[in-house]
């Protein structure tokens, strides 16, 4: 028996032993981070800010690897897949890990089975921008042009349940107006069509949109901020302008689930020691991100599991579904 006893022991030494070498060996070679957008965009550009920063505090590269479409689901099941082992994550956005287990009838993931969270990352507001060839140049205006019209503007998205594709659901129900909604696979066409006048309106990120401002073909007219956004200080929020709307998108890094616990733990604390870097502040606060990087593995799951289920209430109210 006693022989038994010290075998166990030996054993649990052995175990513990590899995961403490694990932890200090990882990582020993690149890393992947897959990008649901495509490159060129505020997510890819953002990304490629922070990758720098992460790859020189944990020694090795981080790999950009773009890969658009469904919304981001494309990138969410090709990192499902992948093996566990620390070497790939998803730069996931709330529609692959939250949004869309709340809408679609048929995932081939879910999202809490699938992933493990690793840490938080952005949260950020919307501004709604028009082709500036429309009539409306006001947010008073817009509603009055809706109410006039309904039906006949269409605003763009990144796909059916995307958050930009809710702003403009919520939008309809806190003015009581109908717009017609065309989703895209990446944002870069829809802003194609934007611009040429074949799009409307469109509901995206401070960061996504400024260029296009500043070509003079588009025109911001509000934002679904709490208070007004410092690349946007003459722009309006909803709230300020009489509509209870205040909505915003965030992501999160997560990796496949079965990911060992110390490599999550080491990647956790070196993407939130890369999230206070100056150099990443400054890109952040210069381009109105918000951040969540008070969100470790736990308290990120948490919340995940909670967006979840307010996505759920509004699914119910909105009536969408999707196959």
């Amino acid at each position: 028996m006693r022989a038994f006893v010290s075998y166990v022991a030996a054993a649990a030494l052995f175990v513990t032993g590899i995961s403490h070498a694990r932890a200090d060996s990882y990582p020993n070679r690149p890393i992947t981070w897959v990008i649901p957008s495509g490159a060129g965009s505020a997510s890819d550009a953002n990304a490629r800010v922070v990758a720098k920063v992460l790859g020189d505090k944990l020694g090795q590269p981080i790999l950009i690897d773009n890969r658009p479409g469904a919304g981001g689901i494309v990138a969410a099941e090709f990192v499902a897949q992948a093996k566990p082992d620390g070497y790939t994550m998803l730069y996931a956005t709330s529609g692959p890990v939250a949004t869309f287990a709340a809408f679609y009838k048929k995932l081939s993931y879910q999202p809490l089975q699938a992933f493990v969270p690793v840490h938080g990352f952005l949260d950020t507001s919307f501004v709604l921008v028009a082709n500036a060839t429309k009539p409306y140049k006001t947010i008073e205006a817009f509603v009055d042009y809706l109410k006039k019209n309904p039906g006949k503007v269409n605003y763009a998205s990144q796909g059916t349940a995307t958050t930009p594709h809710l702003s403009g659901e919520l939008f309809q129900m806190a003015t009581d107006t109908r717009m017609e909604h065309v989703p895209y696979k990446t944002a870069a066409n829809f802003y194609a069509d934007l611009l040429a006048g074949n799009v409307d309106v469109v509901f995206d990120y401070g960061a996504s949109v400024k260029p296009y401002i500043e070509t003079g073909k588009v025109r911001p007219i509000a934002t679904t901020a709490a208070t007004r956004l410092k690349n946007f200080p003459d722009v309006p929020t909803l709230k300020e302008r009489n509509i209870d709307m205040v909505f915003g998108g965030w992501s999160c890094i997560v990796m496949p689930a079965g990911t060992p616990p110390d490599v999550v733990n080491t990647m956790s604390a070196k993407f939130a020691d890369a999230m206070r870097d100056p150099t990443v502040v400054q890109f952040l606060d210069a381009n109105d991100y918000g951040t969540l990087t008070h969100l470790g593995p736990a308290d990120l799951k948490a919340f995940i599991a909670s967006e979840i289920e307010r996505f759920k209430k509004l699914a119910d109210k909105t009536g969408i579904s999707l196959d």
